[in-house]
């Protein structure tokens, strides 16, 4: 069980990876991956049970599937920080030849991505089928997911939820990352989503939600809850409330740090509100 310091720790550092990765390519979305700092560090240092041996069947351990891969920078991060491969590989990111694309890949062969998921909408059908074997091959193990908001603007995301609800899909964790800003705006004025919590809770799914979701211990409190839901014929959905950009003063309250990467000036201001606490790449 990791302490609240040492998450706290990790959550700064994985906020100076995200910055530093997308400074030295000038490319890549630091603001989603920033808002789910907390939630991907809490996940994978003390949430998932699973091994940094990877292996594609991932047979008796929990699953994660990321479906807004443009937020690959958080994610390389925490994988890498949590020993899936080596953290100076961050310094690839974004290159040619690197294993570590803009939106995360299967076929580089990096240890702990499943899918690849540049395409939007496509990850909870994923974690729907990956949840399915699990009950096929008797694992009693768990699938966690995470989608944009704004990606819920996809149609496919709700014939899966209606196949999810229908048939009692009840070892699936989705978490809808529901900053309420997507590349073009606020969603409520790209397309508004409504009341996400009435529509799961019509295709027959458990919602909780998470005001706090930047929150280190409301997150921990709110994952717990629903893995304790889990096994009880309804999937289970988390609306984590976060601030896009988290961390970095003039990146939170706005969707313009979606995709774009801070000039020099600008890193060397993220980053001095985020101190180096477990050694840069």
């Amino acid at each position: 069980m990791s302490t609240t310091q040492h998450l706290q720790d990790f959550v700064t550092q994985v906020r100076r990876d995200i910055l530093r990765q997308v400074h030295q390519v000038n490319s890549g979305h630091p603001g989603g991956s920033l808002g789910c700092a907390e939630f991907f560090s809490i996940l994978y240092q003390e949430v998932m049970e699973y091994s940094s041996d990877f292996d594609m069947d991932g047979k008796n351990e929990d699953l994660f599937f990321l479906s807004n891969g443009h937020i690959s920078p958080v994610f390389y991060s925490v994988l890498s920080r949590s020993g899936f491969f080596p953290v100076e590989e961050l310094k690839t990111f974004r290159k040619i030849d690197s294993r570590l694309q803009g939106h995360p890949t299967t076929h580089e062969g990096l240890p702990g991505v499943r899918i690849a998921s540049g395409s939007l909408g496509q990850g909870m059908s994923v974690a729907i089928g990956a949840a399915l074997t699990k009950k096929m091959n008797k694992d009693s193990h768990l699938i966690y997911s995470l989608h944009g908001d704004g990606e819920l603007q996809e149609g496919q995301n709700w014939e899966a939820i209606l196949y999810a609800g229908s048939k009692g899909v009840d070892n699936l964790i989705a978490t809808i990352d529901y900053n309420k800003k997507q590349i073009d705006g606020a969603t409520d004025d790209v397309l508004p989503l409504g009341d996400l919590k009435k529509k799961f809770e019509a295709f027959d799914w458990k919602v909780l939600e998470l005001k706090e979701g930047n929150d280190i211990e409301a997150i921990k409190k709110t994952l717990a809850e629903a893995k304790a839901l889990t096994g009880k014929k309804q999937p289970v959905v988390i609306l984590m409330e976060t601030e896009m950009g988290n961390g970095v003063d003039f990146m939170m309250g706005t969707h313009a740090w979606h995709g774009k990467a801070p000039n020099d000036e600008q890193l060397e201001v993220a980053l001095s509100q985020n101190p180096e606490t477990l050694g840069d790449y």
